[in-house]
């Protein structure tokens, strides 16, 4: 009997995965997806707690996509692994904190560890020649596949045409004139393969899923790192770095402003560990407050808690002070006005 090729493919959850992996599946090829979970792929949690998102599919869109492709998905936690990619990017980083080329180089190799445990042939990537301007131009694709390990076992099949002939194409085990030659920014092609195979609904394309590529996020997170004096980070700074208004006073701490219920209610579960302010005289929003601050610092907090409630205009609001496991603290302050809070305040 003749063995079944086996690949699998890196499944981001956008268009491009799903179609490179139905180029291969319709070869004969058995196709199974990895997906590899850093902890800044968090999109579908975002669009259920903002408002302005709540139209949005609230779904792991990798789980979709291979949902649609009726393949099995491996998702694999590597958000330990990965800080070093993010800290020690060896080819640096894209316009914002997206280490690109190497998050990429870096995927490749687990999935290249992955396949040779468990007795694939190749790999799948739904990369374009020119598509992004750091880890896929045609130049960098080499680059990524030798350093990866993964060499000839990476097939790119929506831009394969372009490339020099890889392992898979060599053995038979897919045709080369089945794959495709897709180069540039413009998703048309891709966008009419997909109509060609009845794909709907499908991610929209805007630097993917990743919260690295927002200009915004990673403004969050370079003042992290600078506050704290090291590049260090834990899940929770990633959830917190995309929800509320951020605003520093101080080096020695920052506030985080709720700006709608759904993030009220998703910052309510870090209540047990970050001192936290509500407004009692005034409806206003849940405010936490991160890192070490005097007692000062707190009346500063206050203060700028008390200008965003609805007492914005009174001489005086009332505060519910909470530090975790302690009793609440009463708090009254006259509201700062905007005019005293720097620009240099707002992460």
């Amino acid at each position: 009997m003749t063995r079944q090729i086996k690949a699998v493919s890196l499944i981001s959850g956008g268009l491009d995965s799903l179609l490179a992996t139905r180029v291969v599946m319709g070869q004969g090829v058995h196709v199974e997806g990895i997906n590899f979970f850093t902890g800044f792929c968090v999109e579908g949690h975002t669009h259920a707690i903002r408002k302005k998102d709540r139209a949005k599919p609230k779904r792991n869109n990798a789980l979709w996509v291979a949902e649609q492709l009726g393949i099995k998905l491996h998702i694999i936690d590597v958000i330990e692994e990965y800080k070093d990619v993010l800290i020690n990017p060896k080819h640096g980083y894209g316009a914002n904190m997206n280490p690109c080329h190497d998050c990429k180089t870096f995927m490749v190799s687990k999935a290249l560890e992955w396949i040779e445990k468990n007795d694939f042939d190749f790999i799948i990537t739904g990369e374009v020649v020119g598509q992004r301007p750091m880890s896929q131009r045609k130049d960098t694709m080499p680059v990524i596949a030798r350093e990866s390990g993964a060499g000839e076992r990476l097939l790119r099949p929506l831009c394969a045409q372009h490339l020099p002939e890889t392992l898979p194409e060599q053995k038979g085990w897919v045709k080369r004139e089945q794959l495709h030659d897709f180069h540039g920014r413009s998703r048309k092609p891709q966008m009419a393969l997909a109509k060609e195979y009845g794909f709907e609904d499908y991610a929209q394309p805007a630097g993917g899923c990743c919260f690295l590529t927002d200009a915004n996020y990673s403004k969050k997170l370079v003042d992290l790192w600078d506050a704290r004096g090291n590049r260090e980070y834990e899940m929770d700074d990633i959830m917190l770095l995309k929800v509320g208004r951020h605003i520093r006073p101080a080096q020695n701490f920052k506030l985080i402003i709720a700006r709608e219920e759904g993030e009220v209610n998703f910052m309510q579960g870090y209540r047990n560990r970050f001192i936290s302010m509500k407004t009692t005289s005034h409806s206003g929003p849940l405010v936490l407050v991160d890192g070490q601050p005097s007692e000062q610092d707190l009346q500063l907090a206050a203060r700028i808690t008390a200008r965003y409630s609805k007492g914005k205009e009174a001489s005086e609001v009332e505060l519910e002070v909470c530090r975790p496991v302690e009793d609440a603290v009463q708090m009254k302050v006259k509201p700062l006005p905007v005019s005293e809070m720097p620009e240099a305040w707002f992460v």
